[in-house]
């Protein structure tokens, strides 16, 4: 292939907004599905602690579905964090991709490297449900909420600089996009760091920034960004 064409066969891959944006969709649904097939209905009969096998003796009491369901906590809290990370994370690109008058091939492969940390949620999730009291499971959960944020943020950039932004419909949107990137992760940060004194804690504080982050109340100046 001659030079002249690889340049031609550049100029022209990956130009289509409509279908990364239809892509990103598809990957985000079936993430979406993918964690809750996590959840599991509690088990309809009882493990005896004393016996290393089933018992055969039927759930009989309102405590011991209580109990039964405390197990499904941790897959209930995680399922919980990531929903709201991809929900924050599709609304994001979404936006993103509304300001686009266009696309090329480095931005088509910088939004499929960040569709790639999307699709790797549900494992960190599932390994942060199963070890929710070891702190590297919730170091790597934080690693894939980091690396999407700054996916996004570098997806923001080269669209910026490559002039893809379309930026007389939304005046200063790329500042006002940045902040919304930079500091929450600054503060994902700040909460993940507290694993160093209890897990809990940490996963606690996750929540409620994403909490906050999804509701967006007129809090000063939390959410100024």
């Amino acid at each position: 292939m001659s030079e002249d064409h690889r340049s031609l066969y550049h100029r022209v891959a990956g130009s289509s907004v409509e279908r990364l944006s239809a892509l990103g969709d598809g990957v985000f649904a079936i993430v979406l599905t993918l964690l809750v097939l996590d959840l599991h209905v509690p088990a309809e009969k009882l493990i005896h602690p004393q016996r290393p096998l089933w018992s055969g003796d039927a759930l009989s009491s309102e405590g011991e579905l209580w109990r039964l369901l405390g197990e499904v906590g941790p897959n209930l809290l995680t399922y919980l964090m990531s929903f709201l990370t991809l929900g924050m994370f599709y609304i994001g690109s979404q936006t993103l991709f509304n300001h686009l008058r266009g696309s090329d091939r480095n931005f088509a492969w910088l939004y499929l490297t960040f569709l790639l940390g999307v699709s790797l949620l549900p494992f960190t999730t599932a390994l942060l449900a199963k070890f929710m009291t070891f702190r590297i499971a919730v170091a790597i959960y934080w690693v894939n909420l980091l690396a999407l944020g700054l996916l996004l943020l570098a997806a923001l950039r080269y669209a910026r600089s490559a002039e893809l932004l379309d930026t007389e419909l939304t005046p200063g949107f790329p500042q006002a996009f940045q902040r919304r990137i930079v500091i929450p992760q600054a503060l994902y940060a700040a909460a993940f760091a507290l694993c160093v004194v209890n897990t809990y804690v940490s996963i606690a504080l996750v929540v409620l920034l994403q909490l906050n982050s999804a509701i967006a109340p007129n809090i000063r100046p939390l959410n100024r960004f």
